[in-house]
């Protein structure tokens, strides 16, 4: 059992470790997008699609999709890794306790 657990815990870890980079690489590649054409926006846009759509999507219609793009994979990519985090703690805490 123990074996199995720390091998779920293994698997998880690097699973994490991946979805980083892939996200990172994702999240990248749109923010440099964004950068050179000077869209500019804060944490409270990203995170509220109501206010993303009312004051920064019509300054930037042409970057529309752009700006989606990264505000989702940003929401997803948080999303994902406090999943994984989760989860990686709920085994560690059931190893420890089988320990």
């Amino acid at each position: 059992m123990f074996k199995i657990l720390a091998f779920v815990i293994i698997g998880l870890f690097a699973a994490m470790l991946f979805l980083n980079v892939y996200f990172r690489v994702k999240v990248m590649k749109t923010y440099k997008r964004l950068i050179q054409n000077r869209v500019e926006f804060g944490a409270a846009h990203l995170f509220n699609r109501q206010k993303m759509e009312s004051e920064i999507l019509p300054k930037y219609p042409h970057m529309k999709q752009d700006i989606l793009d990264f505000s989702n994979h940003m929401q997803y990519s948080i999303k994902m890794a406090s999943v994984l985090i989760a989860l990686i703690t709920a085994f560690g805490a059931v190893l420890m306790y089988f320990r």
